[in-house]
């Protein structure tokens, strides 16, 4: 009964990170780009009362007796799932529709990695993401430029003032893991590489690496299903009421053992 105890309050605990995981999904339901993430569970360590495998006499194998300790969180794996496509008109709105995820620097000089294109020019005409981090490659806009295009293949032109033909101004790139899944999340939109994500693989959008494409003039969003995202905020609520009544049960065994001995 004990034992019990122990294992349904393995399970509840395992069932809040569980709606943790499922709220924070939820909250950002509405974030450009924003990827969700699934926790993975595994079962805990066993008390082995009798080994399988041990022999009862010299003609039987015993089959084992076994008794599992509960469950905990092993993981969270980011679902690398495509968003809806959410027409914007901005000059500077890239959607990456595909693979693939743009780089942009971080104040200390690092690189980070999203799928939020939501772009824009900062005091010095170079583009930047929300936080303000620089696109790489660096791409700057002249101020004189009366119109700016960005095709499917990340080239990015610019009208001159007198010239009829646009004027290339850079090429943006992409870079794609060999496991996405294993990127770590680090709030605002970005991700960093890991050793579980593998290096990044750089390349022109469109390429023969299999990196997505562009759209210029619309945003990805978030890839959350709110109606799946309900029905596993459900079925976390159940498990864990579950597990609540074995705690129940096991204390009410537990005080019908100690009536008999008083």
């Amino acid at each position: 009964m004990i034992r019990a105890l122990y294992t349904a309050a393995s399970g509840m605990s395992a069932q809040q990170m569980n709606l943790d995981t499922i709220a924070n999904n939820l909250a950002n339901s509405s974030t450009v780009g924003f990827r969700q993430r699934a926790l993975q569970f595994q079962d805990m360590i066993y008390q082995n009362l009798v080994t399988p495998g041990a022999g009862q006499s010299q003609q039987t194998v015993s089959a084992g007796l076994q008794i599992g300790l509960g469950t905990k969180s092993a993981a969270t794996e980011l679902i690398m799932t495509q968003g809806d496509s959410n027409q914007t008109n901005n000059t500077y709105d890239l959607e990456i529709q595909g693979a693939g995820f743009f780089q942009v620097q971080r104040p200390d000089g690092t690189l980070a990695y999203t799928r939020a294109g939501n772009f824009f020019l900062n005091n010095q005409g170079t583009m930047v993401d929300a936080q303000g981090d620089q696109l790489v490659p660096n791409i700057t806009i002249p101020p004189t430029a009366t119109a700016v295009t960005i095709t499917q293949y990340g080239v990015v032109n610019a009208t001159m003032p007198g010239q009829q033909n646009p004027t290339q101004l850079g090429q943006i790139q992409l870079a794609n893991f060999a496991n996405p899944g294993g990127l770590e999340s680090m709030g605002g939109n970005l991700y960093q590489s890991t050793l579980s994500s593998g290096d990044a693989v750089l390349a022109n959008p469109g390429g023969t690496e299999g990196m997505g494409t562009l759209q210029q003039g619309y945003l990805e969003n978030s890839n959350v299903d709110v109606v799946g995202a309900f029905v596993q905020m459900v079925l976390a609520q159940r498990a864990y009421e579950s597990n609540s009544k074995v705690i129940t049960a096991a204390n009410d065994m537990y005080s019908e053992v100690n009536n008999m001995v008083k």
